[in-house]
């Protein structure tokens, strides 16, 4: 009844051109949504609002140690986000990248353990390659399916996730589990020229953090400065127009689907070299989905996802902290953000579309 009551006194209107300002205030509507349903969430678990929204948000933001930690995090999400936002804008609903980021962590590790004796950092740059091709080859399945036979690739690079992560478990013990490891699921160590060196003495801050923020600033000028760029705008504006105006739709699906999976694999590739050391049957805490959310709360825009990475991080480490010192389960990370997501797709809403009052 009362959502009746609602619809007979609020209407959409739609708007003539999309609001402008309405796409800044959305993802901060959608941020402070987030934080007035946790309030109730942490009230109704019998914890004190304030000291666990501070446990989530600030605590991170408060020790260098918080920091690297924010940044180790931060990195697989923003190369896996800007790879998707190259999808998102040309229309072509990747959903595959956390298989794309599993098979690149495997064809990284495989490199980097055919070759443990290798004293140079020639077998650690052949691994990073290992892993772009990996997550390349692995998005280019649903490319195929999309382009020869009009498949859904929502549904396929979906499932290609599970293949992958079944893939993974049946390696690790199998052909490249550790056969000194105790029995253990996960391969052996690699060794130190098959590690990414760390940036910081004493932290966990690898050089993925820097191929990340390079690949933004790269995505960033190919899709604003190139034809490849434009090309992807109007594919997704209208494929009709694009194949008036002369550019091959299969093309940019082909390319687009590429270079998300390549940059997932690097992902995958940089974190099993990293901070990892070694392949496991938990390689991503999720990251491949995360970085759905942190490119739509970008805006597409790979400069944009910087930022929002960087708050997906920040819910990975709050939730480890909320459960250190509240004995609240590290799910609440996931939790949190689904509800912002939500509440970032009810609030877009209003890009669109002007709220009124039915007379």
């Amino acid at each position: 009844m009362t959502n009746k009551f609602l619809g007979n006194i609020l209407q959409l209107q739609p708007r003539n051109a999309p609001s402008k300002t309405w796409q800044v205030l959305s993802p901060l509507v959608a941020l402070l949504a987030t934080v007035i349903v946790g309030i109730l969430l942490f009230s109704l678990l019998g914890k004190s609002p304030v000291a666990a929204l501070e446990t989530l948000f600030i605590a991170p933001l408060t020790s260098f140690y918080g920091l690297t930690e924010l940044t180790v995090k931060a990195a697989p999400i923003l190369l896996i986000a800007v790879g998707l936002a190259v999808c998102f804008q040309a229309k072509v609903w990747n959903i595959g990248a956390e298989g794309q980021f599993t098979i690149g962590a495997i064809f990284g590790s495989v490199v980097a353990l055919a070759f443990p004796d290798v004293n140079n950092y020639g077998i650690l740059l052949l691994s990073l390659i290992a892993g772009v091709l990996g997550g390349a080859i692995w998005g280019s399945i649903p490319a195929l399916l999309k382009v020869r036979f009009n498949a859904n690739e929502i549904l396929t690079s979906l499932m290609l996730n599970y293949v992958a992560i079944s893939f993974l478990n049946y390696l690790v013990r199998g052909q490249l589990k550790d056969p000194q490891g105790f029995n253990f699921p996960e391969s052996a160590p690699f060794s130190e020229f098959a590690s990414l060196p760390s940036l910081i003495a004493g932290t966990r801050l690898h050089w993925g953090v820097i191929f990340a923020l390079f690949a933004a600033v790269l995505i960033w000028g190919v899709l604003r400065l190139t034809f490849f760029g434009f090309s992807v705008r109007v594919v997704g504006s209208s494929a009709s127009a694009a194949e008036y105006a002369g550019i091959k739709a299969d093309r940019i699906i082909w390319l687009s689907l590429l270079i998300a999976g390549g940059l997932a694999g690097l992902a995958g590739a940089c974190e099993v070299l990293g901070p990892i050391g070694q392949l496991r049957p938990t390689i991503s805490p999720g990251y491949g989905y995360t970085a759905i959310i942190a490119a739509f709360i970008g805006r597409l825009n790979p400069l944009g996802i910087i930022l929002s990475s960087l708050l997906m991080a920040l819910l990975y480490v709050g939730g480890e902290l909320l459960q250190i010192k509240l004995a609240l389960s590290n799910a609440i990370a996931s939790l949190f953000q689904g509800i912002l997501f939500f509440f970032l797709l009810a609030a877009d809403m209003l890009i669109y579309n002007r709220l009124q009052i039915r007379r």
